[in-house]
C-alpha cells in the first residue's frame, strides 16, 4: 500500500528543453529538493513519481540521492517513452519500441541506483493503441524478471486506458490529470471497472490551486508555464489563464460561504498539500492506509485484493489470507470502508472524512489515488 499523497518529481529535475521550448519548472536547488523529500518521508509520504525525461534524467538522480539508504521504505514510479540528452538537457524525441523501452529502463535503474522500479509507466499519452499493446508482453516479461513490479500508462484518454487494461492482468495503474478544475470521470470509470490504481498527476493544476498566482503573476522563460505549449491550458503567455482564475474565485466564494474559511489560520490550521520548499508550511498529510506489506506495496493493491481477478472482492470475515491466517472472526463487525484521503482517527476505527469528493470503496480494489506529478 502507498500513502494517499505522493511526491511529484517533475519540478526537481530543473530546466530542460525541446527545440527552444522549456519543459521544466525553472532553476532548482538540489539540496532544497533533497530536504523537501526527506520532510515528505517524515510526514508519511512514500510514493515518489518521476520520469526519465524530467530534467533529462536529473530528477531521477536527485531522487536517488535523497532516498539513499531508504529504498525499501518507498515506492518509486518512473516513466518511459520520451528520450533526451543528459549532457545538453535536450529532449531529442520519442521511442516506444520494445528495445527502446528496455534501454530506457536500464538507464533509469542506473540513475535511480536501484535494481527495480515499483511502477513503470508509459509516458506517451497519445501513443496509438496498437503500439502500446506491442509493449505489454515485454512489460510482463520485465515483471517476471523482477526489473519492474507493476506497470501502467500515463494518459487522459479513456479508450487507450481501456485497451491497455484489457490486454493483461499486469496492468496496474493509470496516471491522469484530475483536480477541482479538471474532471476525469471517464478515466476514473475505467479505473473502477478494471480495478486499477488511479494516480492523480495534477491535484494542484500545476500550482494554480496553491493560491500564489494572480492575474499580475509572470513566470520566467525557463519555466514550461512561462512559454506554455499547446497542451497546457492553465497558463497563457506566462500568466495564469483568466478563465481558470475566475473558476478559482468561484470555488473560493463557495468555501467562504456560511462563515467558513478558505485559507488556514497561521499556526493553527494546515492544508493537506504536499511539501514543496523548506520555507513553505508543513502540511498535515494523511497517514498511510492500514495494512500493507511487501506483497501489496509491490502491486499497489489494497487489502482484500485477490490476484488474477478484475474488480477484486474483499475477503469476508472468517476467510483466510495469503499466509493462511484468518482475515477476521465469523460474525464480527466488518471494518468500515477505507478512503484514499482525509482520514481522521477516532480510536479503533476511522471516521468518514469531511471531503465530499472522496470516492468510497470497500478495501478491496486499487481505489486509493496517490497524487503524483
Amino acid at each position: 500500500m502507498v500513502s494517499a499523497l505522493g511526491f511529484g518529481c517533475w519540478a526537481i529535475g530543473g530546466p530542460f528543453w525541446q527545440a527552444g521550448q522549456p519543459l521544466g519548472w525553472g532553476e532548482v536547488n538540489d539540496a532544497e529538493s533533497v530536504r523537501a523529500i526527506h520532510r515528505a518521508l517524515e510526514l508519511g509520504v512514500d510514493f515518489f513519481d518521476t520520469a526519465n525525461v524530467y530534467g533529462a534524467g536529473h530528477s531521477e538522480r536527485v531522487l536517488a540521492r535523497a532516498l539513499a539508504g531508504r529504498r525499501d521504505q518507498v515506492v518509486i514510479a518512473t516513466k518511459f517513452g520520451n528520450v533526451s540528452d543528459e549532457r545538453t538537457r535536450e529532449m531529442t524525441g520519442r521511442d516506444a519500441t520494445p528495445d527502446g523501452m528496455r534501454r530506457q529502463l536500464a538507464e533509469s535503474l542506473r540513475r535511480l541506483g536501484t535494481d527495480h522500479v515499483d511502477l513503470y509507466q508509459l509516458h506517451l499519452g497519445d501513443l496509438p493503441v496498437g503500439q502500446a499493446l506491442d509493449l505489454v508482453p515485454v512489460l510482463d516479461e520485465l515483471v517476471k524478471q523482477g526489473d519492474i513490479r507493476a506497470y501502467g500508462w500515463s494518459t487522459d484518454q479513456p479508450d487507450r486506458a481501456t485497451a491497455f487494461a484489457m490486454a493483461s492482468h499486469g496492468v496496474t495503474a493509470i496516471q491522469h490529470d484530475f483536480s477541482v478544475l479538471h474532471d476525469a470521470h471517464e478515466v476514473l470509470a475505467v479505473c473502477e471497472r478494471f480495478d486499477l490504481a488511479s494516480v492523480n498527476r495534477g491535484p494542484l493544476a500545476m500550482g494554480l490551486l496553491t493560491g500564489k498566482y494572480t492575474e499580475s503573476s509572470r513566470l520566467g522563460p525557463d519555466d514550461v508555464r512561462g512559454i506554455a505549449p499547446d497542451w497546457l491550458d492553465y497558463f497563457q503567455d506566462g500568466r495564469p489563464a483568466p478563465e481558470f482564475l475566475a473558476r478559482i474565485e468561484a470555488v473560493r466564494e463557495v468555501l467562504r460561504s456560511g462563515g467558513r474559511r478558505a485559507y488556514p489560520r497561521p499556526g493553527r490550521d494546515r492544508l493537506p498539500l504536499g511539501p514543496q520548499r523548506q520555507d513553505h508550511p508543513d502540511p498535515r498529510l494523511p497517514y498511510r492506509h492500514p495494512g500493507g506489506g511487501e506483497r501489496r506495496r509491490a502491486g499497489l493493491r489494497p487489502v482484500g485484493h485477490r490476484p488474477g481477478r478484475r474488480g477484486g472482492q474483499a475477503a469476508r470475515p472468517g476467510s483466510l489470507g495469503p499466509t493462511g491466517q484468518p482475515r477476521g472472526r465469523p460474525g464480527r463487525k466488518s471494518p468500515r470502508p477505507r478512503c484514499w484521503s482525509g482520514w481522521r482517527s477516532t480510536g479503533r476505527y476511522r471516521r468518514r472524512p469531511r471531503s465530499r469528493t472522496c470516492r468510497w470503496r470497500w478495501p478491496a480494489g486499487r481505489s486509493h489515488r496517490p497524487a503524483g506529478g
